[in-house]
């Protein structure tokens, strides 16, 4: 079943469920989610992952990351292990408004950086109202509907 709703519901989800701690994810895999402009932004913490063990992936409104953190071999015996090891994936709900096909991904200093463009028939625009004596514009989107001035 499809449900029609705001393509930035799952950011903001994400926001309501993470405003008030600042605790780290339980995966091993914190993310932090921002919209700039016309892009969302998603920055997975990663240190210490070999890059090409990083895979991201779009099927539907679905994009998962995943990514490995194996340990160094010939240390030892570990005295404390508390840096994650293992495979770890994070699945993300994308709004049908973000352009997937865009998608640009980069890997800097152990953060994974993606950056999801909206799609140019979310934006805002504006929209061209004839009136019997002038034409006037209003801004708005296509969600929002503006009352007139009097």
């Amino acid at each position: 079943m499809l449900l029609n709703y705001d393509p930035f519901d799952t950011f903001r989800a994400l926001e309501r469920l993470t405003s008030g701690s600042r605790q780290q994810a339980v995966s091993g895999m914190p993310m932090d989610v921002y919209r700039a402009g016309d892009h969302f932004v998603a920055s997975f913490d990663l240190p210490g992952v070999d890059p090409g063990s990083i895979d991201v992936s779009v099927e539907g409104n679905a994009l998962t990351v995943t990514a490995a953190r194996t340990a160094p071999s010939g240390e030892g015996d570990y005295l404390v292990a508390e840096r994650p090891r293992g495979r770890y994936s994070r699945q993300l709900m994308l709004g049908r408004d973000l352009d997937t096909e865009r998608l640009h991904a980069s890997y800097t200093d152990g953060v994974l950086t993606l950056t999801i463009p909206v799609v140019e028939k979310a934006k805002p625009r504006r929209i061209e109202i004839q009136h019997s004596n002038a034409t006037t514009s209003i801004e708005g989107t296509q969600h929002e509907k503006e009352a007139p001035t009097s």
